[in-house]
């Protein structure tokens, strides 16, 4: 299972470090409004998938609350199939569908979990709620 803060469910973007860290500065600067999974993460994880309406913990590296993302859309896709509007969404600065596609491949052979075109992909969008500049209301609830 994946991290709980409180009764939500932690979002931990991209790998520990320099990587989480953009990312989440790319989401409470309203940049970063999608983020994308492989399908297989959350059998393994044995978690369900995320659905509209739900709220998540954006979590830093120590799994502290760094904001709140409210779940505006998910769309499981084959990661050759992931549109470009969403790609874009993930705001992070791709010029091209196949710049991101080839910079996902790229980061998930990275963590040993190669994708192909076949792969399924959990698209989700998401709106921020809380966090960035106001800071977290309640502060860092802890794990």
């Amino acid at each position: 299972m994946w991290p709980r803060i409180g009764e939500l469910r932690a979002l931990a973007l991209g790998t520990p470090g320099e990587l989480r860290a953009t990312l989440n500065t790319l989401v409470l600067a309203g940049l970063k409004t999608a983020t994308a999974g492989r399908l297989a993460e959350y059998a393994e994880e044995s978690e369900e998938l995320e659905h509209v309406g739900e709220r998540l913990a954006l979590v830093d590296d120590d799994n502290a609350l760094a904001g709140i993302v409210e779940i505006t859309g998910v769309e499981v896709v084959r990661f050759a199939d992931v549109p470009w509007d969403f790609a874009h969404a993930e705001g992070e600065g791709d010029r091209s569908i196949e710049e991101w596609r080839a910079g996902h491949s790229a980061y998930w052979a990275r963590l040993g979990t190669p994708v192909d075109g076949d792969t399924p992909i959990v698209c989700l969008r998401f709106r921020l709620v809380s966090g960035g500049e106001g800071g977290v209301a309640g502060g860092d609830l802890g794990t």
